[in-house]
């Protein structure tokens, strides 16, 4: 005591008591070996959320912290980022810190390949292909449209090529998915010039420079289609369509590549299952934290959680 009082460091102290500091510091190891560690302090707010965050961790074990906060936050439970985590880190739900670094470089500012950036759903839809190599079934190819606005997944088409008939394929399942969720065609959306009476398209199809977009008939079906307009990246710039693989990322890393997938039934089985969970229930953080599904629909704003509400504080 008289030590701390004094402000003195350990090397007077000892000198002032002639006592060699190797004694002291040999005696002062033992005396903290016979006391009780101290704590542990109470963690109110890890307790307070420790059953849903880990309801939510167990039900998605390759989801990170964020989206665990963000389910919970849903669930009408308020609680912080920081204390998810430390919460997943003590019970050894999280996903070590490498897994999402290489998509983090991915989602670096990309100049887009488009002239203006969308302000609602339905004006940009991306379109790649992606490869899965299944245990007994050979090595098929996913195609999809996804919404860059909204982030929502339209049906997957599944097939061991491809090629532009693959391309096409995959966009009329997404106009067709269209149809069904909005009651009338895309076409219907179409503005007419009123001088040169030319029917304005509504959705700009982006992709890469792949032999199946550069086909014939990949844009004569595009011709055909007076609501489509297609728009290929710059040679050697994968950046541009960056949503696209990053959901085809996401799709392998949290359902794909959990488990062996035998066969292509069994494939599209799971890449439908994920769509359908993407959409509706796994939240995004792009769209603050939102549903794809809810985007889409004009039921969320992207850049506002919808699990914010106002707090009325009480009056003293």
């Amino acid at each position: 005591m008289i030590r701390v009082e004094a402000g003195m460091s350990t090397a007077r102290f000892v000198k002032l008591i002639d006592m060699p500091e190797r004694t002291w510091r040999r005696w002062q190891a033992k005396a903290k070996q016979q006391q009780p560690p101290k704590g542990p302090w109470p963690q109110p707010a890890r307790d307070a959320a420790r059953d849903l965050v880990t309801k939510h961790a167990l039900a998605k074990p390759a989801w990170g912290h964020r989206k665990i906060w963000a389910m919970t936050r849903h669930d009408g439970h308020r609680v912080s980022q920081a204390t998810v985590l430390r919460l997943l880190r003590d019970d050894g739900l999280i996903l070590p810190s490498e897994y999402q670094k290489q998509r983090r470089e991915l989602a670096k500012d990309r100049k887009a390949a488009f002239a203006q950036n969308p302000t609602g759903p339905n004006q940009v839809w991306q379109l790649d292909f992606s490869e899965f190599e299944t245990t007994t079934g050979g090595t098929w190819r996913i195609a999809g449209c996804r919404d860059w606005f909204s982030k929502l997944e339209y049906p997957f088409h599944v097939s061991p090529t491809a090629n532009q008939y693959d391309a096409i394929a995959a966009i009329e399942l997404a106009l067709a998915d269209y149809e069904a969720m909005f009651g009338h065609p895309l076409v219907d959306k179409c503005e007419v010039d009123p001088d040169t009476g030319e029917v304005l398209p509504v959705v700009t199809i982006v992709t890469d420079n792949g032999g199946p977009f550069r086909s014939l008939n990949f844009e004569l079906f595009i011709m055909r289609h007076p609501e489509l307009r297609h728009v290929r990246t710059r040679v050697k710039s994968p950046g541009q369509n960056g949503s696209r693989e990053r959901g085809f990322g996401t799709l392998k890393y949290e359902r794909l590549f959990l488990d062996e997938i035998p066969d292509a039934l069994t494939l599209i089985e799971r890449a439908e299952d994920y769509r359908t969970e993407y959409n509706a229930e796994r939240p995004h953080e792009a769209i603050a934290w939102n549903r794809p599904m809810e985007v889409h629909l004009g039921l969320a704003d992207p850049t506002t959680p919808t699990f914010e509400r106002e707090q009325i504080l009480p009056t003293t």
